[in-house]
């Protein structure tokens, strides 16, 4: 983890370099994040009911990087997860195991739509409640973050690690540990990061929001901010 302490003016950090990751959904945004992850040096578990699906994935990835069970991803007690499944899936995965992911960093990387997911998606967008909000409240023992939710799936994938022209992502924490977790994160894969605030904030990441499918630099993020 990484851990940064305010004192008398000066910022002392504290490294640990590699973390454990658990994708949660190894489709388009989890399977590429987490083949960027493996290879900027991080541990990383794929999962799946069945990994045998997903050894086509681990050899892409590289030795960095395992396919297991949920049940395995959860019973690892890696240091963040990532959630990139479909939003359906959030209130099934939050009660099975809810036993799990308490005081773990979860960055929500979901969208709801109701096209897909069904009426569960359609009172989330209809309600004052966004959904980032959403997925905090089933999975209320952990430290939710929202990021990867706005970005292009193919932009992820082939615009990861670049020195220049650079894309942003957008992203919101509940405390100062997720926040700088997911940032660290973010940064790792070449993208830069842009704080849009606490979860309460999230709406303008949302499906047809203002930040939603927007790939571009920093600078034009923040000014439609």
């Amino acid at each position: 983890m990484v851990y940064w302490i305010q004192k008398k003016n000066r910022v002392v950090t504290k490294k640990r370099l590699i973390m454990k990751i658990g994708v949660i959904g190894s489709g388009n945004i989890g399977g590429n994040l987490g083949k960027h992850w493996a290879k900027a040096g991080h541990e990383v578990l794929f999962t799946s009911r069945h990994p045998e699906q997903l050894n086509d994935l681990v050899r892409e990835a590289g030795e960095n990087s395992k396919a297991v069970s949920l049940d395995e991803a959860w019973e690892a007690n890696a240091d963040v997860y990532l959630l990139a499944t479909p939003f359906q899936a959030i209130d099934q995965l939050s009660e099975v195991y809810a036993g799990e992911y308490g005081g773990k960093i979860l960055i929500d990387a979901t969208n709801p739509y109701p096209e897909r997911d069904g009426e569960m998606a359609q009172e989330v967008r209809d309600s004052n409640r966004n959904a980032s909000e959403y997925t905090a409240m089933k999975f209320n023992t952990a430290k939710t973050t929202k990021a990867f939710n706005t970005i292009h799936a193919e932009h992820i994938k082939e615009r990861a690690f670049r020195e220049i022209d650079k894309l942003a992502i957008p992203f919101a924490a509940q405390d100062e540990e997720s926040k700088q977790v997911t940032q660290k994160l973010i940064e790792d894969i070449g993208f830069d990061s842009v704080y849009v605030g606490e979860l309460k904030d999230t709406q303008i990441m949302d499906p047809d929001q203002k930040l939603y499918g927007k790939s571009v630099s920093k600078s034009d993020l923040q000014s439609i901010i």
